[in-house]
This record gives structure tokens, sequence and C-alpha cells, in this order.
């Protein structure tokens, strides 16, 4: 116990390994990239993101919960922490028991879009008109089985009762790379990913999966306003460590990405990347992660979405 206290006192005494068991190019990838800059100058010691992608995340994951409970390694997780207990049913690592939680970060919303050149589709209902019209002809994008962006393609056809191909990508860069070419037809994408297609003209935004409107994008409708009822889905993201890590170590790590969260720097580049800062208590991150996972696996069995 005084070695664990020792240790945890002289914390962090090398660099901080922070996987994102994702491609670069995503939300997930700049959120982390940020906290990590400012959370390296407050704890005095370089961190270093680690894109580990596949499998939906659950090869980063895998990754992390083998990893020695000392402190320096770290993950973000998204809405897939919470659902691929539903969707896989074999997982190497249990979502709960395997994981110390850190903090919550931030929620991204989602949003419907597609290629810009598109003059046949302006809206969420001329997407639905067509699917309709001519089903299994059309396409939606993921960054992977499982993800808040799969999920909210599958909501959307089950809401809707739509028969549309999901094909998944090992991220959120490739899968956008193929919406823009024409490869695929639709994608619901984070804010974060889509924006700057958007900006340049690239790619045509329909609609938001959120309860409420952005103020990145305060024109665009949500998908419930679009007549989508009983449509919503926020995507979140939050920060873990492997289990036994002590609560001597997960409290500065935790002080740290709250303070970060707090700096101008961040605060901005947050803004700019459509992320609306959440930080929390370790306790509440997984109060929330339980919460999610109950409800995840009631949607997932009502739905008949799955991995393949």
């Amino acid at each position: 116990m005084i070695a664990s206290v020792a240790h945890a006192e002289s914390y962090p005494e090398r660099s901080i390994s922070w996987i994102v068991p994702f491609p670069p190019g995503g939300a997930m990838d700049a959120i982390a990239r940020v906290l990590s800059e400012s959370m390296a100058e407050d704890l005095g010691q370089s961190i270093v993101v680690e894109n580990k992608p596949g499998a939906g995340g659950n090869i980063g994951a895998s990754y992390v919960a083998k990893a020695k409970p000392d402190g320096y390694t770290i993950m973000i997780v998204a809405n897939g922490m919470a659902v691929n207990p539903a969707l896989y049913k074999k997982l190497n690592y249990d979502p709960i028991n395997d994981f110390t939680p850190i903090s919550l970060l931030a929620a991204v919303p989602n949003i419907l879009v597609t290629q810009a050149s598109r003059s046949d589709v302006n809206s969420v209902q001329d997407v639905i008109s067509q699917a309709r019209a001519e089903p299994g002809k059309y396409s939606y994008a993921s960054a992977g089985v499982g993800t808040s962006i799969h999920l909210a393609g599958a909501l959307f056809t089950y809401l809707e009762k739509l028969d549309m191909l999901h094909v998944p990508y090992k991220g959120s860069g490739p899968a956008v790379s193929d919406l823009i070419s024409g490869r695929v037809d639709y994608m619901f994408d984070s804010i974060t990913s889509a924006k700057p297609y958007i900006d340049a003209g690239r790619l045509k935004a329909l609609g938001i999966t959120t309860a409420t409107r952005s103020s990145s994008l305060p024109d665009l409708p949500t998908l419930a306003e679009s007549g989508v009822e009983g449509y919503e889905l926020t995507p979140w993201f939050g920060t873990f460590a492997p289990a036994g890590t002590s609560p001597e170590i997960i409290e500065k790590l935790n002080a740290s990405m709250l303070k970060a969260m707090q700096s101008e720097k961040v605060k901005k580049i947050f803004g700019t990347i459509g992320a609306e800062p959440i930080g929390s208590t370790p306790e509440a991150l997984h109060a929330y992660l339980s919460n999610e996972t109950d409800k995840w696996q009631k949607i997932i069995a009502e739905t008949g979405i799955s991995a393949n």
C-alpha cells in the first residue's frame, strides 16, 4: 500500500500512452489529441496518442484491458463501449469490470450527409422517399460496426422501416472518402469529421441526430424535426484505464482532464469540431456506462441490429 501511494505521488514519471481504438480523422481522435496536449503541460510528461483501430473498437479496448494498471495506458471510448456487449457474442474484455473509469469528455452530434453534387436529395424526407421506392438500392457507410455512426444509421432505417445496405469501414476517414467518391450513398458522420467537407462544398448535410440543433450548424434540422418520429441519438466520449489502476492515479488523471477542458484553447477547438465538453467524476462515468449498456441492449434486441 505504501509503495502504491508513493507511486501515485510521483506519477507520472514517463510518457503516457493514450489509445484511440479508431484511425485518425474522426471526432474521437481529434478530442484525444487536443486534450493530450493540454494534459501533458499540466502533468509534466508527454502523452502519446496511439491509434489501434479494428473490430468496432474492440482491438484497442482489448489491448488496454490487458495493459498494466499503472496509469501509463489510458483509452478514449464512445458509445460502442456500451453497445458492443449486445452486438458481439464474444468479446475479449468486459466493458464494466476490465476498466476503471476516469471521466466523461464530450458529446459530438452525428449528421446525415451525402455528396454535395446530388441534386435529387436535399432533405431527410428525400432519402426516405428514394429508399422506399427502391428497397435495397441505397447504402450508408459507418466508421465500423457498433460505432455511434453505425447505430445512427441502423436506428434511422429501423424507425422508417427502410431496406438500406450498411457498409462498415475502419474509421470515419476512409468512409468519408468513399462517400465523396460516390461508392456509398449516405453516412451519419460526426459533425467533427463532416463539417470541413460541408464547408468545402463536397458534402451536403441533411439532418442532425441529437434532440436539439447544433450551434455549429444552427440551420440544420434534427431528424425528429424532419419527420423521423422518436429519433434521438447523442454520441458521447469518455476515458478509461485498465481495471486495478489506483484511485490516486485516477484522481490525478481526472483532475488534469477537467482542467484541460476549462482551458480556452481546448474550448475553442472543441467548438470548432462541434464538441460539447461534459467532464465528470469517475463514479458518474461508471453509472452512465451502466445505464447506456442497459439501454442499448434493449434497443438492439428490439431493432435486430447486428455485427454483420
